[in-house]
């Protein structure tokens, strides 16, 4: 294949991602920072020295390695991902925050394996799909208003699809456990678009999507606080200063903005009001301090890197790029989504972060690290 130089348009989308994030995130920790340190400035720093300069450094890297050597290793990458899963639950190695077990301690080392299952298990998924699919010339076609690739060849077959329940049933066994049922909901939906794209018919799409409903439906069931936060969603005014008063806050923040938001710096919802400020309610934050301009022009940038990250799929004539590139988008699209859909009523309440921009230094790196991957495939699209 021969070589492009990057996508540069792309590096700029990020690029302003990144900033947007530092800016709110060193008003959103202001207050914390403060009370837990006595630095207003700790989390941002640690922000930086433990998540932006490291998810650079290894984005840099994914962005130089071979992508052949890249789906040879995908399969060795989520196995060794999948023994960091089950270390959570080990004494002395995993840590548990809140009742959940998501996070390995190892000395000032703490990450959060089920961060980079995000990107392991696209990458191995793209490497199986495109073992079982074809391609006639990898181009996009409009078609009854839906997006497709052309297709040629066998369509996955009945056993291809109980082969995939298989693998989604394994992975959601290690996130149920943990639990984090937003994280398995963003990898269900982004494996669910990567099959389809693949050449999976529709009638496996509605099989799937049928039972993931269901076993939805059974966890919210038998977690009363799943249950809690189905029942705020139904009902924002319920309980305002008990189930709902998360949402309460973040409706009154993003409200509060205006138009131009109350400046940067002078939210008063990040004084102890608003529920985890930091990570899942950031956008909350940013919506009070720049207002509707402020939140349009990040909702604006994750569209433009929707939009750049599947062209840059879409152009690529390998089905294993296709792939990877359409589910890296859509994994970082869809969560963003997700999280400012919550804040502001329209879904429910989840501990899904708002990537490049939430504190969390696991899912910043993972996020850089698809990046430069995104930028890696950019080398052979012809844009």
């Amino acid at each position: 294949m021969r070589k492009n130089p990057p996508d540069y348009i792309l590096i700029w989308i990020v690029t302003l991602l990144i900033l947007f994030g530092i800016l709110i995130l060193s008003s959103a920790s202001f207050t914390t920072s403060q009370k837990s340190s006595g630095n207003t400035f700790y989390f941002l720093t640690h922000q930086i020295a433990f998540g932006f300069i490291p998810g650079i450094i290894l984005g840099f890297i994914f962005f130089k390695i071979s992508l052949i050597s890249l789906k040879k290793l995908s399969f060795i990458l989520l196995i060794v991902n999948l023994v960091l899963m089950g270390l959570v639950f080990v004494p002395k190695i995993g840590l548990t925050i809140k009742g959940a077990s998501r996070w390995i301690s190892l000395g000032p080392v703490v990450f959060q394996p089920s961060e980079f299952l995000k990107i392991t298990f696209i990458l191995y998924l793209a490497s199986w799909l495109s073992n079982r699919s074809q391609l006639l010339k990898g181009k996009f076609f409009l078609k009854k208003k839906i997006f497709a690739l052309h297709r040629s060849g066998h369509q996955p077959s009945n056993k291809t699809l109980i082969a995939f329940l298989i693998i989604i049933g394994l992975i959601a066994s290690f996130l149920i456990f943990q639990p984090d049922i937003s994280t398995l909901g963003i990898i269900t939906i982004t494996s669910l678009i990567m099959y389809f794209l693949a050449g999976g018919p529709f009638w496996h799409i509605i099989i799937m999507i049928l039972i993931g409903l269901s076993s939805l439906f059974a966890l919210i069931k038998f977690a009363p606080y799943r249950m809690a936060r189905f029942l705020v969603f139904l009902q924002p005014e319920i309980s305002p200063l008990g189930i709902g008063y998360h949402l309460q806050q973040a409706l009154i923040a993003t409200g509060s903005g205006g138009l131009t938001g109350v400046g940067l710096g002078l939210s008063r919802q990040r004084f102890g009001f608003l529920p985890s400020v930091m990570s899942d309610s950031i956008f909350a934050v940013l919506a009070e301090e720049t207002g509707f301009i402020g939140a349009f022009i990040l909702i604006m940038l994750f569209l433009l890197f929707l939009i750049r990250g599947f062209k840059i799929s879409k152009n690529t004539s390998d089905l294993f790029l296709q792939l990877v590139g359409f589910g890296i988008t859509s994994w970082i699209v869809i969560q963003a989504f997700v999280n400012i859909g919550a804040m502001i009523g329209v879904l429910p309440l989840t501990g899904i972060p708002l990537p490049f921009i939430s504190y969390g230094g696991s899912a910043i790196v993972v996020e850089l690290i698809g990046v430069g991957i995104l930028l890696n495939i950019s080398k052979y699209s012809k844009i």
